[in-house]
């Protein structure tokens, strides 16, 4: 909801406040006081072109700030804080900043959230927070898009669950579509794929690399290679533990087990000693074993000879064939290999693939267009009811042979959103043409009828706020009236800011602004030579009859006005607020 409006230099208003709140606010004042620059501002904050004849002569630039409260999980909110704005939160509710600066160069800035952002930014967040119908204003339902969705939300549940099954659907269709269409446009190339990958993997079979396989064969090449090296080394290391010629004392055990022996024979006289010599026991068993170990190497190396090292090179640069041409280690080849067996696999399995496709893109279809039938249904049932409807309102709004049309049409083929085309259009009187929205009609004259389908759509299909500008244009009495009510019926729902000049409209009001020009004459006492400004001014009750009497007869301070203005106040709280 718009909860400030604030605007500078902008036309004749040179600095100006509108305090909006919920319900409907009117703004009325003279003509050419400005009014309509308050619709100006609003489009300024919405993303609209600036223009720099909107700049107030003899101002370096024009402004219009406004300041939303919105629900903190608004996606208005996320937006502005997606561009690098913020949104302050209290009481549950987010407050967004909008602002926008025209220079009299005709530049322009805007601000989101405190941060500057690129204008097109305020144009995505006016979509979903603010609905301006004027003179010279796109409107909101425009497009074919706008319209479905609007119809499809008018519909209610049973369509929606429709729709949804259907797009749930349509994506799965879509997808199988797609993976047909790549089987098929790629047959020869999976093909040519498939035949490489069967040579690759006979090639490995052939060979059948075991995990690990590489490395283990290099340490035994380098074991063999050195193999003469190795024997001296282990039978001089066996020597030095156990000597070979029985008596002597040199080796490396009979050493060990001489100090042991000496040192059992003083361990009775200190503990000490005693633990010496058994630890030197434990190193005498620990020689032995070594020693047996390397006897039990040396007998390995005598089986090993040139025919096993021959045999270990050979099977080495096989498996170095296959590194070469597949992956970096035998570990890695083996990998590829398992992935490539089901890329294999998978492109053996094109020719039932794609019968299993053709018949799935079948079935799904013929459900498509069952639920597509059932969506058509669902929206022209909802299409008469929503045309009656708005038809009804524009009765009532001094356009009584004026006709809204909704067509559904069967394109023939499925879309995201079904099989349909959805067209609103405008009959003005019976033996005239149907035409599109905005097209045939004054801005005074679309302007209500978006005041009828707006009506008609609050409930379903809110914007949080709608401003309109001229929807009284050209119509009075009884009709003026009905225009007020329906505005005030559609302030139940959402926030409603009106431009008029019609007292009966105004009569509706909850809050009512007054824009007042002032002129100040030059030196030469002409009007010309000096400026004319405008100021704003939200209106007590008392202000309000004396500015109806003002806009009914011209006259703020007559008594009889005055009566009738309060007389129109009191009937349109009398007024039912339902059609």
């Amino acid at each position: 909801m718009l909860e400030e409006l604030r605007i500078r230099d902008l036309g004749v208003i040179t600095d100006a406040a509108l305090p909006l709140g919920p319900g409907l606010s009117v703004v009325t004042g003279e003509t050419g006081a400005g009014k309509t620059m308050v619709v100006t501002a609003v489009g300024l904050l919405l993303g609209a072109r600036s223009d720099a004849g909107a700049v107030r002569s003899g101002a370096k630039s024009a402004s219009a700030e406004a300041v939303l409260k919105l629900d903190p999980g608004h996606a208005a909110v996320e937006r502005a804080r997606e561009a690098g704005g913020d949104a302050e939160e209290f009481d549950g509710v987010a407050e967004l900043l909008l602002a926008r600066t025209v220079g009299a160069d005709g530049r322009s800035r805007a601000h989101v959230g405190g941060r500057t952002a690129p204008v097109g930014v305020l144009a995505e967040l006016g979509e979903s927070l603010v609905v301006v119908h004027g003179q010279t204003d796109q409107i909101r339902l425009k497009g074919a898009a706008a319209q479905r969705h609007a119809l499809d939300r008018f519909a209610g549940a049973a369509l929606a669950k429709s729709l949804g099954e259907y797009q749930d659907l349509y994506q799965h269709w879509k997808s199988i579509q797609g993976e047909l269409e790549t089987l098929r446009s790629e047959a020869r190339e999976r093909l040519r794929e498939a035949e490489s990958l069967e040579a690759a993997l006979s090639e490995i079979d052939g060979i059948d690399p075991q995990p690990g396989e590489d490395e283990a064969l290099k340490a035994e090449a380098v074991k063999l290679a050195n193999v003469e090296e190795l024997r001296l080394a282990a039978a001089s290391a066996h020597e030095s533990l156990i000597a070979e010629e029985f008596g002597d004392a040199g080796d490396a055990t009979s050493l060990v087990d001489a100090a042991k022996r000496t040192l059992e024979h003083v361990a009775d006289h200190d503990e000490a000693l005693g633990a010496a010599a058994a630890r030197l026991a434990e190193v005498g068993f620990l020689l032995n074993d070594i020693a047996a170990e390397l006897s039990s190497y040396q007998a390995t190396l005598d089986t090993e000879g040139p025919e096993r090292l021959s045999g270990i090179e050979e099977r080495r640069a096989a498996l170095a064939k296959l590194i070469r041409k597949y992956a970096p280690s035998i570990d890695e080849v083996l990998e590829w290999a398992a992935t490539a067996r089901t890329r294999l696999d998978e492109l053996q399995d094109d020719s039932s693939r794609i019968e299993s496709l053709d018949a799935e893109v079948v079935a799904s279809e013929e459900k498509l267009r069952k639920l597509a039938a059932a969506i058509t249904k669902a929206r022209t049932k909802a299409a008469k009811d929503l045309s009656a409807r708005v038809s009804a309102e524009l009765k009532a709004l001094a356009m009584a042979d004026a006709t809204l049309v909704i067509k559904v049409e069967d394109s023939g083929s499925l879309g995201p959103w079904g099989a349909d085309e959805i067209a609103f259009l405008l009959r003005p009187h019976s033996g005239a043409p149907e035409r599109p929205l905005g097209k045939g009609a004054s801005g005074g004259e679309l302007s209500r009828v978006m005041l009828a389908i707006e009506v008609v759509l609050a409930a379903v299909d809110p914007v949080p706020t709608f401003v309109f500008d001229e929807v009284d244009a050209g119509v009075g009495g009884r009709a003026a009236v009905e225009i007020g009510r329906r505005l005030a019926m559609l302030a139940r729902h959402v926030q409603v800011l009106v431009v008029t000049h019609l007292p009966q409209v105004a009569a509706f009001a909850d809050q009512h602004i007054r824009v007042t020009k002032t002129s100040v004459r030059g030196a030469d006492g002409k009007t010309t030579s000096g400026f004319t400004s405008s100021d704003v001014q939200l209106l007590s009750d008392e202000e309000r009859v004396k500015e109806l009497a003002r806009m009914l007869a011209g006259q703020e301070d007559s008594e009889s006005a005055q009566a009738h203005a309060q007389e129109l106040l009191d009937d349109a709280k009398l007024l039912p607020q339902r059609a």
